[in-house]
């Protein structure tokens, strides 16, 4: 693997991931919900879908994808169906208006999951993976050094975008101080939530 096809790779999936979308909508939600720490695990589960669909582009994603077509929209439903459930218990939860609280009710692991699903769901990655991602690598005579290259490009190219998105979205919350301004946060990550799981329902 060139240099040149890296830098391309790199640039093709920094504008991927860049271009607002369910994982994007996903990565801010559980930010402005609970905290940087919570976004910053959906983050690595959304970069472990990316791992995931190069491990499988590798080895022959297009022809699992024309055989398994049936699957993979289903894998597209559920994952849709579990961010909103996430977003609806967002729109259900409690407020104390003695003690503002960062709303924790997730452990670490359901955000993982909720990144894990949002891209492995989500069809512009599995486009992206099955139509143009082998244009920038041979995957015929592929080498482990060159399968460590892209997973380490996949980290720096994903990964510090919706770190970026996750640290705004962290430092937003903080100037929300009162309950009713917290209501109105969780509200509007509630809703995000929701609409990212419709947008990735709806999107052929």
């Amino acid at each position: 693997m060139t240099i040149a096809s890296m830098l391309s790779l790199f640039v093709a999936l920094v504008i991927l991931a860049v271009i607002p979308g369910p994982g994007v909508f996903t990565v801010v939600a559980r930010s402005m919900a609970s905290s940087f720490s919570h976004g910053l695990v959906t983050v690595f589960g959304i970069v472990a879908g990316d791992y995931i669909f190069i491990i499988l582009s590798l080895y022959g994603l297009s022809a699992l994808a024309s055989t398994m077509g049936g699957v993979f929209t289903f894998i597209k439903y559920a994952g849709a169906a579990y961010l909103v459930f996430l977003g609806i218990k967002l729109l259900l939860s409690k407020y104390s208006s003695v003690e503002v609280k960062p709303i924790i009710e997730l452990s670490f692991f359901p955000n993982f999951v909720a990144g894990l699903v949002t891209t492995l769901s989500n069809p512009k990655a599995i486009l992206f993976y099955v139509s143009f991602f082998p244009a920038f690598i041979n995957v015929q005579n592929v080498t482990v050094v060159e399968i460590g290259q892209l997973l380490l490009v996949a980290t720096i190219a994903v990964g510090g975008v919706m770190v970026t998105y996750a640290y705004a979205a962290s430092k937003a919350r903080v100037l929300f101080k009162s309950s009713r301004a917290e209501k109105t946060l969780n509200v509007a990550a509630g809703s995000i939530m929701v609409g990212s799981g419709v947008l990735l329902a709806t999107k052929a």
